[in-house]
């Protein structure tokens, strides 16, 4: 039977693309590796998908059926160094205390630190916060810092008359909400609207013509503010860190690019999902009576949601995995979602599982650089919601759909 929880995720994950539940779900059955015709190798064992994320001899992340063979296509085959080359290593290794818990501590307190106060406010006042919406914003900040974007540039790149999917549609809109957000909104938009060109990728990641010029617009955009920034940045921002290390501008602008579009629809979703499940599940309870389980919360939001639901991989040599023959040329997906709640339902109680670890965050020298800023932000928006120290109650939710990555496009709490 299904819990209340585990139901809106699976409708949620429908919103998003309406086959997605059914292959995450029956994906199950591929444990630990199966092939489908015509769309490669599907793979739903920890133990396999680990094997394959830290054999670089027989899988490629930037050939086709592959993430970086898709971003080669819109700022250039030089990203192939930067994923897979000797440039993905010395970068890694430079960079590496940027995102060290401190650090990415700082970052979160400086770029969304009163953001979270205003939304521990507003709730204490008795008001309706709409968490959906604030995710986005929030996203959106954290976006802007890194591509260097202040307002005015967002304003100036983007002004189509947009203005931002949810306030175009004239609902679910937090009242609560300032002007001085709708910048920040409008700049998750545009990175959700580049993203979403990922949909229809399952079989291949070459994209058409059409869609190939506006990811390389979206991107442009994107990128417009770095040269500017790069050369003002503090060492202790990525950006500042590349031009200290040498990265010419036009690497540092699509490093900026990658990590922004990476972290901005998978995190949101995180953070909306992981508040609808401590409600649905009712842990949210648990974590008041022991809010030392805080960072236990969001691991398990991690695990549950895992917004980067697949994984893909191509083979470049063929190779025995789990008693299957795999051929060059063909591709692998990695079921991230299927794998990670193989484990059970939300419980911030739940012990570590080190089957999974962190695979929510993929595995190998690809392993997800901004990890603990994923948990940094995510558990500083969990304190925010939990200051009063009492539950909330959903007042309204609503999916946002045909999105690549699933959540939620009005979230409406309030406390108890």
């Amino acid at each position: 039977m299904l819990t209340t929880a585990r139901r809106h995720e699976l409708a949620l994950l429908a919103a998003g693309q309406p086959w997605l539940p059914a292959l995450l779900v029956a994906g199950r059955l591929a444990r630990p590796i199966r092939k489908v015709p015509t769309l490669g190798w599907f793979v739903a064992d920890p133990a396999v998908a680990r094997q394959i994320y830290n054999d670089h001899a027989h899988f490629s992340i930037v050939s086709e059926g592959a993430a970086g063979h898709w971003w080669a296509q819109v700022i250039g085959d030089w990203v192939e160094d930067l994923f897979e080359g000797q440039g993905h290593t010395e970068l890694r290794t430079k960079v590496r205390d940027l995102f060290a818990a401190k650090h990415t501590d700082d970052l979160v307190a400086r770029v969304i630190g009163p953001a979270l106060k205003q939304i521990s406010a507003d709730l204490a006042a008795g008001g309706t916060v709409d968490i959906a919406e604030r995710a986005r914003v929030l996203v959106g900040r954290s976006v802007s810092d890194l591509v260097g974007m202040e307002p005015a540039d967002i304003r100036a790149l983007f002004a189509e008359g947009e203005g931002g999917r949810v306030a175009a549609e004239g609902n679910g809109v937090d009242e609560t909400m300032s002007d001085d957000d709708e910048p920040f909104r409008i700049l998750f938009d545009h990175v959700e609207e580049l993203v979403n060109l990922g949909i229809g990728t399952m079989a291949s990641t070459t994209l058409d013509p059409v869609a190939l010029e506006r990811a390389r617009t979206l991107a442009a955009k994107l990128s417009a503010a770095v040269p500017a920034a790069y050369e003002r940045a503090d060492g202790n921002t990525t950006l500042g860190r590349c031009r200290e290390l040498g990265l010419d501008v036009q690497h540092a602008a699509g490093l900026a690019i990658l990590m922004a579009v990476a972290g901005t629809d998978t995190l949101a979703s995180a953070m909306t999902r992981m508040i609808a499940l401590l409600h649905d599940s009712g842990e949210q309870h648990a974590l008041l009576a022991a809010p030392d389980r805080l960072p236990d919360a969001v691991r398990e939001t991690l695990r549950v949601t895992s917004p980067a639901y697949l994984v893909g991989r191509s083979v470049t040599a063929d190779v025995e995995i789990a008693g299957r023959q795999l051929r060059a040329g063909e591709h692998v997906k990695i079921l991230t979602w299927s794998i990670n709640n193989a484990v059970g339902d939300f419980k911030i109680h739940r012990d570590y599982v080190p089957e999974t670890r962190q695979l929510w965050f993929g595995g190998g020298r690809h392993l997800c650089l901004g990890a603990q800023l994923v948990h940094s932000e995510l558990g500083s928006l969990l304190e925010a919601l939990t200051a009063a120290g009492r539950p909330f109650e959903i007042v309204e939710r609503r999916y946002r759909r045909k999105v690549f990555i699933p959540t939620y496009e009005t979230l409406r709490i309030r406390l108890a």
